[in-house]
């Protein structure tokens, strides 16, 4: 039989657990119920993105840090969404931030949607496509200037476009 100690740690374990699913579910739901430019089923999806695109773009999964060979990238040109090509992040705005994934200070202008995401116990900010609605990473306000923003997404998202020769 447990012992009062034990009860309540396992009622928190519960408490946070079920705080933690609710921003899941409400940060899902806000995104299932958005109609995009882009829509296919879960089963299409499934067919046209790689598994691990699927797990980021479609499941909101995170990939592993220093994992991506754009967070490496240095050559100019864009960033694209990998589901729907959109073309999401200029390198002028790559920065080098020392978490292990790309990062950025700013998106081109209307690209991406920004929804509250309350899955780790508090309040942060998921960044999508606009045109699709896939996952790409979160934004946080300890970016360098001139924006003091950090788009920091999984580089397996992106895809990478160099700029034409000059």
């Amino acid at each position: 039989m447990p012992n009062r100690r034990e009860t309540l740690r396992r009622a928190g374990h519960l408490a946070g657990a079920a705080f933690g699913l609710h921003g899941l579910f409400a940060s899902a739901s806000a995104q299932a119920a958005r109609q995009y430019e882009v829509m296919h089923t879960e089963a299409e999806w499934k067919t046209l993105l790689t598994p691990a695109e699927f797990r980021v773009l479609r499941q909101s999964d995170t990939e592993p840090p220093h994992s991506s060979p754009i967070n490496r990238e240095q050559r100019n040109g864009t960033f694209a969404c990998a589901a729907c090509a959109l073309q999401l992040f200029s390198s002028d705005t790559k920065f080098k931030s020392g978490t292990g994934w790309p990062s950025f200070w700013a998106p081109l202008e209307g690209t991406v949607d920004e929804l509250e995401d309350g899955l780790f116990f508090f309040k942060r900010t998921e960044v999508v496509c606009h045109r699709c609605g896939g996952h790409l990473g979160h934004v946080f306000e300890d970016g360098p200037k001139p924006t003091g923003l950090r788009y920091c997404l999984n580089g397996v998202a992106l895809n990478f476009k160099p700029a034409a020769p000059s």
